[in-house]
């Protein structure tokens, strides 16, 4: 089953102030399988809160179909609304209430009975039980980002969007909250969808990722598929002597210098490590040290994102 599910999605925001109107979702064909833990990354303004903002029901699509575990988002709005928790940028809490009292507010608007409220154990999940009772207006940033992860479990939804939900959270924190996401995909197999920044949680965490830029869906991969075939491995390697220059049969492989390293880079899919360091050795060079780089998602998305922007 698809938790989520988008076909030909465009939105297009009318013109504005003597601006062109904006096509910020171009035919985004998309779907997220259950029990996935996905990444859905791009630079700022690519589509990524704007897609989201469609499932949530806060944006309406301008051409397309969207599906939240098979309930079209408009004709099926209120069950595909309760299969949804957003956690979203923007800090919207308000400051006269209590956590306790906006966690319960927010489970009645989903009409979670009383008696089935998670109030205590979710402040507890997210490390704000000793806030229970506090004025929000005096948490902390990291606390409120916190708040929000809680306000969108509150109706024990099967998939959890945290769009960009560890900025500003000390790093302690964010450690404790991405252990509690990874448990909650793992044990309760909720779907999670994150959009972040920081593209080594992406990396660290996701079994999953897409990349939208420009409003266009550029690349859709498991990730060990991903890293495998399109990441750059390097293998810096130091000489006891610095070569004079470097053998023609590495030549093709040879990326940069390092202060005493020379750094040779190949496609991760490609087994060429042996080919580089036989080729040095065969040309008579005397070896020190060899340290391999493994391939990063930061790499990859820079790469993509650079070549699109290429694209006529």
């Amino acid at each position: 089953m698809y938790a989520i599910e988008a076909k030909n999605l465009n939105k297009i925001y009318k013109s504005s102030g003597g601006e062109p109107p904006k096509h910020a979702l171009k035919d985004i064909n998309l779907t997220v399988e259950e029990g996935r833990f996905f990444a859905l990354l791009g630079p700022n303004g690519a589509g990524k809160s704007t897609f989201i903002n469609i499932l949530a029901g806060l944006v309406l699509k301008t051409s397309g179909h969207a599906y939240v575990y098979n309930h079209d988002i408009e004709k099926n709005m209120m069950q595909a609304r309760r299969a949804i928790g957003i956690v979203p940028q923007e800090l919207n809490l308000d400051p006269f209430f209590s956590p306790e009292e906006i966690l319960d507010v927010q489970a009645g608007l989903y009409g979670v009975p009383k008696k089935q409220r998670r109030t205590k154990e979710l402040l507890a999940l997210v490390g704000l039980e000793d806030k229970a009772k506090a004025y929000t207006r005096s948490l902390s940033g990291g606390m409120l980002r916190r708040l929000l992860v809680a306000k969108a479990m509150v109706h024990n939804p099967k998939i959890l969007v945290l769009d960009e939900p560890t900025a500003g959270v000390d790093v302690e924190l964010r450690h404790m909250l991405w252990e509690q996401m990874k448990r909650l995909n793992k044990e309760e197999g909720t779907t999670i969808i994150l959009t972040t920044h920081y593209l080594e949680e992406a990396q660290e965490l996701c079994d999953e990722i897409a990349i939208i830029d420009q409003g266009q869906l550029i690349m859709k991969d498991r990730k060990e598929n991903l890293m495998r075939n399109m990441g750059n491995k390097e293998i810096l390697v130091s000489f006891d002597e610095p070569p004079q220059k470097i053998p023609q049969s590495v030549k093709p492989y040879f990326h940069t210098q390092e202060s005493d390293f020379y750094i040779f880079r190949y496609q991760g899919g490609e087994a060429q490590s042996g080919i580089i360091i036989h080729g040095l050795i065969d040309s008579g060079l005397k070896i020190q040290s060899i340290q391999i780089r493994e391939a990063r998602l930061e790499d990859i998305f820079i790469d993509l994102t650079r070549k699109n922007k290429e694209l006529p």
